[in-house]
C-alpha cells in the first residue's frame, strides 16, 4: 500500500538518529532498525540502531548536565515544559496520524493519547514550582529540623511500544520538573513518537543533554551497563513482569531507586444491581481502548450470575458491532495488533479457552489479509482453568465468568499474581466500599472504566509493580529528602 501524501509529509518530518548531549548523530557503526506498519506488515522508516558506546556517550551527556540542569531556576524549568506542551498541543493530529502509522491504533486512539501524554508536562509544569521542604522546632526545642528535596540524579526510562507517547512524558515531565536528566529508551516497535517528542523539547529551549534518546534493536544489550553504572541514579520502565524482574535484580548492583509498571491481570466485576447499560458501555472502555493493549485493559469479566446472561449478550453487540481497519481509515475502532508474535498469543489463548468450553458470541478469529488484525471478541461460560483467565491478554478479547456472591467476585478478582488495576460497577455505595477496601490493586475503577489521569498516582500493587507516576506522588519518584539538624543557639523555656 502506498503511502499518502500526508503520510510521507510526517514521517519525513522525524528525525531518525540518535538524539545525544543536543545533537543529533548516527549510530557508532551506521546500523539502522526498520520500522513497521502493523496494519500493513511494510516498512515506513528505519531508525538509528544505537550501540553500547552511544548508550554510554548519551548517559554521559545527561551525568555532564546534571550538573547545570539541577540548578537551574524551577520557574525556567516549568517555563520549558509548557512551552512543549503548547507545541505538541499545536501538532496533535501530526503527532495522532505518526503514532497511527508505526502503532496501529484509529487516529482518533492516538489523538486522545496525545492529550493524555501532553497534560503530564502541563501538570508538571505547574509542580515544577512547588517543590516544598520543611522547617519545625526540634521536639526537645533545643535545635530546628530542615528537609530539603533535591533531585536524584541521572535517570534511565524504558518505555514500551502501546502508549508511545504516554509512557515517555509520563515519566519525562516530573523529571524535568525536579532537575533531573535522562536517557530515554524507546520500543523498537515504535520509536517514532519519542524521537519527534525529543524534536519538540529541542525546539521548547531545553538544554543539549537533558533529555537523550537512543533507538536500539536490543534494550537488553545496551541497557544493561548502563543500569549497573554508578552514574545512574534512578530507573523507570513499563513493560511485562518478566523483564521488570530482571531489571530489578540489575538494578541492585547500584541500589538504584527503580519505579516498575509491569503486568496487569484487571477483573471487570459487575454486580446484581449495577446499571447494566453503564456497566457494558464502561466494559467497552476498559476492554477496547488500545484494541486491548493496554496494561489496564479488562482482562476476566466477573458478572454476577443474575445478570450475566443478559451483560454477555449486550457486550458481545458491542463489540461485534466494532470496525475493524488500518486506524488512518474513516470509521475504523479498532486497529491491528502490534505484530504476528502478539496475534498469534492472543488466538492461542482464544483457541485453548473454546477448547476447554467457552461459547464464542462474537469474534473469535483472525481476520484474512495484510497487518496483524483479530477480531473483536467476546467469550461466555469461560471455565476457571481458561489459561486466558490467568495470563494478560493484551488483545480485543472479553471473557466472561459468573460469581454469586460479593465474597466470591472479592475472590475471583484477587485470585491472580498481578495487582495494578480493577473495575466494579454496582449502585449501592456501602457495597462499593467493602469490595474496594477487599481489592488487592493500586487503583480501581468504581462505575466508569477508565482510570488514567495525568493528576493521579498510576501504579500497582503485588507483580504488577511499585513507585507511582502521575500527580504528586509521581514527583516524589525523583527526589531525595535530605534532613539537617541545626544547633541555633536557643534553649528551650522551661516548664514552671
Amino acid at each position: 500500500m502506498a503511502a499518502t501524501a500526508d503520510e510521507t509529509r510526517v514521517i519525513d518530518g522525524v528525525k531518525t538518529q540518535l538524539f545525544i548531549g543536543g545533537e543529533w548523530r548516527d549510530a557508532t557503526g551506521g546500523a539502522t532498525l526498520d520500522v513497521e506498519d502493523p496494519a500493513t506488515g511494510e516498512t515506513i522508516a528505519s531508525v538509528a540502531d544505537a550501540t553500547h558506546e552511544d548508550a554510554d556517550a548519551a548517559l554521559a551527556a545527561a551525568t555532564e548536565a546534571f550538573k547545570t540542569w539541577r540548578n537551574v531556576a524551577p520557574r525556567d524549568r516549568a517555563d520549558i515544559l509548557r512551552r512543549a506542551y503548547d507545541l505538541i498541543d499545536a501538532r496533535a493530529e501530526e503527532l495522532a496520524l505518526l503514532m497511527t502509522l508505526e502503532m496501529g491504533k484509529p487516529v482518533s486512539e492516538s489523538l486522545g493519547e496525545i492529550t493524555y501524554a501532553n497534560n503530564f508536562l502541563r501538570w508538571y509544569s505547574e509542580e515544577a514550582v512547588r517543590i516544598n521542604g520543611r522547617f519545625t522546632v526540634n521536639e526537645t526545642g533545643k535545635g530546628r529540623v530542615l528537609t530539603l528535596r533535591q533531585p536524584i540524579g541521572p535517570c534511565l526510562f524504558i518505555t514500551p511500544w502501546n502508549f508511545p507517547l504516554a509512557m515517555g512524558t509520563r515519566k519525562i515531565g516530573p523529571a524535568l520538573a525536579t532537575g533531573c536528566t535522562c536517557v530515554v529508551k524507546p520500543a523498537k516497535q515504535t520509536p517514532l513518537s519519542m524521537l519527534a517528542l525529543a524534536q519538540i523539547f529541542e525546539e521548547a529551549g531545553l538544554p543539549g543533554g537533558v533529555l537523550n534518546v537512543i533507538t536500539a534493536s536490543s534494550s537488553g544489550k545496551i541497557m544493561q551497563p548502563l543500569i549497573e553504572d554508578p552514574r545512574v541514579r534512578k530507573m523507570s520502565f513499563t513493560g511485562s513482569t518478566p523483564v521488570g524482574k530482571e531489571l530489578i535484580k540489575q538494578s541492585a548492583e547500584q541500589v538504584l531507586k527503580v519505579s516498575m509498571e509491569l503486568g496487569g491481570n484487571a477483573p471487570f466485576l459487575v454486580f446484581g444491581d449495577a446499571d447494566l447499560d453503564a456497566a457494558v458501555e464502561g466494559a467497552l472502555l476498559a476492554k477496547m481502548r488500545n484494541g486491548g493493549e493496554a496494561c489496564t485493559s479488562a482482562n476476566r469479566f466477573h458478572v454476577h450470575e443474575s445478570v450475566a446472561s443478559e451483560f454477555a449478550d449486550k457486550l458481545a453487540a458491542k463489540i461485534g458491532g466494532l470496525k475493524v481497519g488500518r486506524g488512518t481509515e474513516d470509521g475504523i475502532q479498532v486497529g491491528p495488533l502490534i505484530d504476528e508474535a502478539q496475534r498469534s498469543k492472543v488466538a492461542e489463548l482464544v483457541d485453548d479457552a473454546v477448547g476447554k468450553g467457552a461459547r464464542v458470541l462474537t469474534g473469535g478469529s483472525r481476520v484474512d489479509g495484510a497487518g496483524y488484525f483479530y477480531e473483536p471478541t467476546v467469550l461466555a461460560d469461560v471455565p476457571q482453568n481458561a489459561d486466558l483467565l490467568s495470563e494478560e491478554i493484551f488483545g480485543p478479547v472479553a471473557p466472561i465468568t459468573t460469581f454469586s456472591t460479593d465474597e466470591e467476585a472479592i475472590a475471583a478478582a484477587n485470585d491472580t499474581e498481578y495487582g495494578l488495576v480493577s473495575y466494579l460497577f454496582t449502585q449501592d455505595l456501602g457495597r462499593a466500599f467493602r469490595v474496594i477496601e477487599g481489592l488487592e490493586t493500586g487503583m480501581i475503577g468504581l462505575n466508569q472504566g477508565m482510570v488514567s489521569n495525568a493528576g493521579a498516582p498510576f501504579g500497582g500493587v503485588k507483580q504488577s509493580g511499585f513507585g507511582r507516576e502521575g500527580g504528586p506522588e509521581g514527583l516524589d519518584e525523583y527526589l531525595e529528602t535530605k534532613y539537617v539538624a541545626m544547633n541555633v543557639g536557643t534553649e528551650p523555656t522551661a516548664l514552671q
